[in-house]
């Protein structure tokens, strides 16, 4: 049975828990409706077909002459295209997106917190699109070329179109999680699970465990396990750096300067 005073200690919560809900649909549904338009503005141009192909680019380019994809789904021509049009979409809206949960989180931040988690946002968008970039246009295209080289004459290689985007995508996903690892460090050291100086300790493990990450989560050839292990552990090396500024420029003020004074 409530009494009186837990009565009057709820009231007026349940107003500002609605408008949160209403405030995080408005901004899901503008996230959604700026992937549609990014899905929209692909499909003029340059076109699902077009996206695929320049996707295809980097394993065709290192095929033998006049050698083509097949797709063995007689649906594959049409979904697969369809797939990286949705997927080309979201990463143009992403910025747009991390925009909107940035806008939806900040009200209830401190000032100091928030001069951490908008540096955080904007980089862990800018690290992801290097990430895929770097698999696009180095590590996929060497990748190839390597495969094509240890090829027998005796075979002709036509991969399928929906074996080749699943390959893509999971690439593209673990080269742009992987250039995570600056922000990852210095999270931690902020938030106090590691010390810089216990980064620097944990250096060798981390060289060893990227390179067992990457051994498995990469094909079973040299250029890529090495394209993925090296940029993990510079990028260790770049997260200590930003670890100690950040930790230096984001320290929360001083208890008196925090909250206001309880005499007047």
């Amino acid at each position: 049975m409530s009494t009186p005073d837990s009565q009057d200690e709820l009231a007026g919560t349940e107003a500002p828990f609605v408008s949160h809900l209403i405030e995080l649909r408005d901004r899901l549904i503008r996230a959604l409706v700026a992937v549609v338009i990014g899905c929209v503005i692909l499909a003029f141009w340059p076109g699902p077909a077009g996206l695929y192909d320049w996707l295809a680019q980097p394993l065709v380019s290192h095929l033998p002459q006049g050698t083509k994809l097949i797709a063995t789904n007689v649906i594959s021509p049409v979904l697969v295209p369809l797939k990286i049009l949705l997927m080309a979409g979201f990463l143009l809206a992403l910025p747009f997106v991390l925009y909107q949960v940035w806008g939806f989180v900040a009200p209830g931040l401190y000032s100091h917190e928030k001069r951490l988690v908008l540096p955080l946002v904007i980089s862990s968008t800018l690290l992801f699109f290097v990430g895929v970039a770097f698999c696009y246009f180095m590590v996929i295209p060497a990748m190839s070329q390597f495969i094509q080289a240890f090829a027998p004459a005796a075979i002709t290689a036509a991969p399928d179109i929906e074996q080749y985007f699943g390959f893509v995508l999971t690439l593209f996903m673990v080269f742009g999680i992987a250039f995570e690892v600056p922000v990852a460090v210095v999270v931690l050291a902020r938030i106090g699970v590691v010390t810089v100086e216990q980064l620097r300790k944990f250096r060798g493990y981390f060289i060893v465990a990227a390179f067992i990450v990457s051994a498995v989560v990469t094909p079973p050839d040299v250029i890529s396990q090495l394209s993925l292990a090296v940029p993990m552990c510079v990028l260790y090396e770049i997260g200590i750096v930003c670890a100690r500024f950040f930790i230096k420029h984001t320290q929360p003020p001083a208890e008196s300067e925090q909250a206001p004074e309880s005499s007047a």
